[in-house]
């Protein structure tokens, strides 16, 4: 039997989160990255040099992205440019046709993602949200103990995602023409991973019922630091700090009636999970990467757009909409606004 050609990945936006992708796409069997846009010519064909790998095709730049979206060899792209360039790369994606994995947050607000998954339909086009986490291992351990009742019903969740960030107003941290800010960055891991924990557990995450949150704002703005509570139907409460002044544990713990899950240290890329229940022994789990942690999302999309799907069964597009309305919330509730909202 003929062997099924490998995937074509195009990739926008050659900066530093690309590189972890290009890494997982060149070393996956299957698959290869085709193609590299950016604003910098000089930048992308560096990128692709640097991802040129032995027994595939090297990489090749494209000097504009009407040129790259024209070449039908690409089955699939990958976009990474700073967030408040996300809307306008999807949109013209999926009016190419060009199937779409566009890293986290999808956009910055619940209007721009509500109009590109209606696009997506329209169009008939894959679209997924690139949070990784969701993929990773680990989590698919942490989804079975919630979900036969290893711990009874989950009471309450606590993460932490803190490090600390030289200011520069004009890095994509601390720009607000950029989307800057902890809650799009960073505390959309915090929002995704308790919602996937409830959702793990119910079948489907509750709606919020009541939100409050507290910000450090920097000077140009934007969120340094940002404390969260969130309220769910059914009691269930979520607290949450993410910060790019400071440092935390960067776990996450679940409480439930009877016992508790931790992922300690860097929950949004863990490898181990521990299950307590009272008065029992532990159970430990270890999931390590195969690649860096971008595989799952990767062969996730080369799955559900071989097979026709226009969205992912583990991060739909009703998924993604609902983290933007929480993050939207959240943003409201502590006074950030972009420009361009």
């Amino acid at each position: 039997m003929q062997r099924a050609p490998d995937f074509a990945w195009a990739l926008i936006g050659p900066g530093s989160i690309a590189h972890r992708f290009a890494d997982a796409v060149q070393r996956l069997p299957g698959t290869r990255l085709h193609s590299v846009c950016g604003r910098d010519p000089l930048r992308a064909a560096a990128f692709a040099r640097q991802w040129s790998c032995e027994g595939k095709p090297a990489p090749v730049v494209a000097r504009d992205l009407s040129v790259m979206l024209a070449d039908d060899r690409i089955d699939a792209v990958y976009i990474a440019t700073p967030h408040a360039s996300h809307a306008e790369g999807i949109r013209r994606c999926l009016e190419a046709g060009k199937a779409v994995l566009c890293e986290k947050p999808l956009v910055t607000h619940l209007p721009q993602a509500q109009a590109l998954v209606a696009l997506s339909r329209d169009r008939d086009v894959f679209l997924m949200e690139a949070l990784w986490t969701r993929f990773l291992p680990v989590y698919g351990t942490v989804r079975r103990w919630l979900a036969s009742g290893a711990i009874g019903a989950v009471q309450s969740i606590q993460s932490s995602f803190c490090f600390t960030a030289p200011f520069d107003p004009h890095s994509r941290l601390f720009d607000p023409a950029l989307a800057g800010g902890t809650l799009l960055d960073i505390g959309i891991y915090n929002v995704a991973m308790t919602r996937c924990v409830l959702e793990s557990q119910l079948g489907a995450c509750p709606p919020v019922e009541h939100l409050g949150a507290q910000a450090v704002l920097a000077p140009t703005g934007v969120d340094q630091r940002v404390a969260a509570t969130l309220v769910f139907h059914g009691g269930a409460v979520a607290q949450f700090v993410c910060a790019v002044d400071g440092h935390a544990d960067n776990a996450l713990h679940i409480s439930g009636e009877r016992g508790h899950i931790e992922l300690r240290g860097n929950f949004w890329e863990a490898t181990e999970a521990g299950l307590y229940p009272p008065g029992l022994p532990p159970e430990q789990a270890h999931a390590p990467l195969r690649i860096n942690g971008f595989e799952g999302e990767i062969e996730e999309t080369m799955h559900c757009v071989r097979a026709g799907l226009i969205e992912s069964p583990t991060m739909p597009h009703a998924e993604t909409l609902a983290i933007v309305a929480s993050l939207d919330a959240l943003r409201r509730a502590i006074g950030v606004h972009y420009p361009f909202e």
